[in-house]
């Protein structure tokens, strides 16, 4: 015999060849016959239903483990830039260095003052962009979308507004964070500021990401 998922907002009975499944969107504490998302996913017996919040506990930690490891991916490509950029920018000081001092010898032979025509003109400032492999950027599309994924399927399990559910999604949301998110900030010992981008502590701007 087929179980079915059915919405009871009147606690009517059901037919004998479909058995009834508590299932409706309103505050409840429902254990026994509780059903969520599928009809394979009803819960019949109590170690059912314990299994059910251990693994939505679970599936929270496992979005803010996808959220910090797109992070720190993120993070990854932007130390290789960054790395990149060094090398560039020691290219680009040894340059400079050089032709300043070819600049101030033609500067002090010509006898040029310093509003003369042949003064040495100002460097104007130079820019790097930096763009993701396609790997790269696939790598990225694919820890984003497992994340976005996760985030809608807690999203779903939540609107049975089961309480056991929600509490299972709360704790989650604070194992989670515990473990995947540990706060690290670098701060300098000369000078201000903290070391991130936009003086900004990662993890706290973003709340969840479960509608987009």
């Amino acid at each position: 015999m087929q179980d079915f998922c059915k919405f009871d907002t009147a606690h009517s009975s059901c037919p004998s060849q479909q058995p009834l499944t508590l299932a409706q969107m309103l505050w409840n504490w429902y254990t026994i016959d509780a059903c969520f998302l599928a009809s394979s996913w009803h819960i019949k017996t109590k170690g059912m239903f314990a299994a059910s919040c251990i693994g939505v506990i679970l599936l929270v930690v496992a979005l803010e483990f996808f959220r910090r490891m797109g992070k720190e991916y993120d993070a990854y490509i932007l130390r290789q830039y960054t790395r990149r950029a060094a090398s560039l920018r020691h290219v680009a000081r040894d340059s400079y260095n050089n032709s300043k001092t070819n600049s101030a010898y033609e500067y002090s032979e010509g006898g040029c003052g310093p509003d003369a025509a042949c003064a040495p003109a100002l460097l104007r400032q130079q820019y790097i962009t930096f763009r993701a492999s396609p790997a790269q950027q696939l790598t990225r599309g694919a820890i984003h979308a497992v994340t976005f994924g996760l985030g809608y399927i807690i999203m779903l399990l939540a609107m049975y507004f089961n309480g056991f559910i929600i509490i299972s999604i709360i704790i989650g949301a604070f194992i989670g964070k515990v473990l995947c998110d540990w706060m690290v900030v670098r701060l300098p010992l000369v000078g201000e500021g903290v070391e991130g981008p936009n003086n900004e502590a990662e993890g706290i701007s973003e709340p969840t990401v479960c509608c987009g």
